[in-house]
């Protein structure tokens, strides 16, 4: 009997570590202007150990100041496919990672296995919310 329950909790913390690897990895999100040569590009990162880092960069020709970069830390967690980040204050935060990304929550968008058409779905996380108003309804793009 305790064989049996060994294997059924190793099987299952394996099923586990194995959803969150498909989530991890790098996303990007690049919007371009080329009349006016602006960019604002978000990249995250989704470690396997259940950090995370984002770095948003814009370049916008006029705004003040035209060249701004913002950094976040901090860690996650997934149910189902909702990835949910969290920060801590005294872990995550100093002069370079300002960005509180508590309270928000992303859903996980793939393609579904059964799907055997030909449409093509890109893989993403799409934020549904956020404590930073310009993160919500982003999505970004699994590279």
């Amino acid at each position: 009997m305790k064989h049996f329950i060994t294997t059924i909790l190793l099987i299952f913390n394996l099923t586990l570590f194995a959803q969150s690897n498909q989530f991890a990895g790098d996303y990007q999100r690049t919007l371009s202007d080329t009349q006016t040569k602006s960019v604002i590009e978000h990249k995250l990162t989704l470690n396997q150990d259940g950090t995370f880092v984002f770095h948003s960069y814009s370049n916008i020709k006029g705004g003040v100041p035209p060249e701004v970069n913002k950094y976040g830390k901090g860690k996650w967690t997934s149910k189902d496919n909702l990835i949910t980040f969290s920060s801590n204050k005294q872990e995550d935060f100093d002069e370079k990672y300002t960005l509180d990304f508590n309270k928000s929550i992303a859903r996980f968008v793939t393609k579904n296995p059964r799907d055997k058409s030909d449409k093509i779905v890109k893989t993403k996380l799409a934020f549904l919310e956020s404590g930073i108003f310009w993160m919500e309804r982003i999505d970004v793009f699994k590279i």
